[in-house]
């Protein structure tokens, strides 16, 4: 896809500007010297560094190619990348860095010149490179409701490297499509009708292989496009084909391992905070530190799921919770938006009830209504819940309204479908993100 390669010529590009902004740091700091001996002196660990920088990138959203460099989204993650790699630079620099370096000075005229060359580079990319890499050319066949969706889908995703240039919505367009395709240089089509049960359609589908054309189901593509799974256009033969549980076997096992590993290591760290926040939360209001409340586990087993309480005493019990809940209170907001009050439920983690990512747990009764709203609301209970999950990192705040509770379930089946260990990494590292962006609940 066009996309990964602008990510690529992103990173690439932030790369060699990192190597640029050594190369004159130590042209500034050491104009006497012999430059290949301090080159050398310097790079095993600066490539520290260099990973530093790149994985700080990535999880503020700097390789998302829907950002653009004049917004204030980009200027923050910018500014907060500067900050937070710097810092972890300076500390990874005090603790293992020989006296042949001096970490503050250097460390300081880098940060510099890589912050400026960054902006510039970024705004040069914006402006030459990416007009450079055209989009590639869509047609969309559908006589449904899910065409003007992925229209919507395609305006809201300009990174994704795909416009539309054809829509066939009437089945009588249908015999000029070969034609259109070559005339258009359409690279893929999007058919959002079930061809299967279509021949004529299937036919003409055929006749465009010579085209070399790439084609989509509308879920297919809909997921590629969103990170979602469509589920008002789907049915019980997805879950069949997507879904193979007895694969994960190997999968599980490890989780499981990491699990329990790091939760007894995230509690051994974390024990020096519990005494501050809950001298926090009893300064802040009235009632006990905890909050539990029974939740479903995997396959509908019954759990009490514990976090630090971040509500009034009277208000954690009653309706769900909304944007701007005024029954949470100042630090129980802190808690919330930093994730913090999610702590305790490490011991959920030791005791097999949840893992660390995976779909939140609900409570069976909002379970029981949602399962008759909802279509396959119960298939996220597959596997166990977790602390974080693809919803989590998603970038939106979703409230407890019918329409957000489905885009909740659409982004769980998207991880119950590609759950792997690379995805929960990319989890982990955008969590971490939003911890520390305090843009939580």
């Amino acid at each position: 896809m066009l996309s990964r390669l602008k990510k690529f010529i992103l990173f690439f590009g932030d790369l060699i500007f990192l190597a640029i902004s050594l190369f004159l740091m130590i042209a500034i700091r050491y104009p006497q010297a012999s430059w290949l001996t301090n080159f050398q002196n310097h790079l095993p660990h600066f490539l520290v560094v260099f990973a530093i920088w790149l994985i700080v990138l990535y999880i503020n959203g700097l390789y998302n190619l829907n950002l653009k460099t004049n917004s204030q989204k980009f200027f923050s993650a910018t500014i907060s990348t500067v900050i937070l790699s710097g810092l972890i630079s300076i500390i990874y620099f005090y603790l293992s860095v020989q006296s042949t370096i001096t970490p503050r000075t250097n460390l300081f005229i880098f940060i510099a010149i890589f912050t400026l060359l960054f902006f510039i580079w970024r705004n040069l990319y914006q402006a030459l490179v990416s007009p450079l890499i055209p989009k590639s050319n869509l047609a969309i066949i559908g006589f449904n409701k899910y065409t003007e969706t992925l229209i919507e889908e395609l305006k809201n995703n300009p990174g994704a490297g795909y416009q539309t240039a054809l829509i066939f919505k009437e089945p009588s367009e249908m015999a000029k499509l070969v034609e259109s395709v070559k005339e258009n240089n359409i690279r893929a089509i999007v058919v959002t009708d079930d061809f299967k049960q279509n021949e004529k359609l299937r036919e003409t589908l055929f006749s465009c292989l010579a085209s070399n054309v790439v084609f989509f189901n509308y879920p297919d593509f809909y997921e590629l496009l969103t990170g979602k799974i469509p589920v008002e256009a789907i049915d019980a033969s997805w879950f069949l084909n997507n879904i193979r549980g007895g694969e994960k076997n190997y999968y599980n096992f490890i989780k499981r391992v990491l699990d329990f590993i790091g939760a007894i290591l995230l509690l051994i760290i974390s024990a020096v905070f519990w005494p501050i926040i809950a001298l926090g939360i009893k300064l802040g209001s009235r009632g006990p530190v905890f909050f539990t409340q029974e939740r479903y586990g995997q396959n509908e087993k019954v759990f009490k799921m514990i976090k630090f309480r971040t509500m009034r005493e009277d208000g954690n019990n009653r309706s769900m919770t909304i944007e701007g809940d005024k029954r949470i209170t100042k630090f129980g907001s802190f808690l919330r938006k930093t994730r913090l009050d999610e702590i305790p439920q490490i011991l959920n983690i030791i005791k097999g009830e949840m893992s660390f990512i995976g779909p939140r747990p609900e409570r069976p009764e909002i379970v029981s209504d949602l399962e008759h709203q909802i279509p396959f609301y119960k298939t996220r209970l597959l596997i166990k819940p977790g602390i974080t999950g693809w919803d989590q990192v998603s970038g939106k705040y979703h409230s407890p309204s019918l329409e957000d509770t489905l885009e909740k379930l659409q982004y769980d089946l998207f991880y119950l479908k590609h759950r792997s260990f690379y995805l929960d990494l990319i989890i982990t590292l955008k969590t971490i993100a939003t911890m520390l962006s305090r843009e939580g609940r």
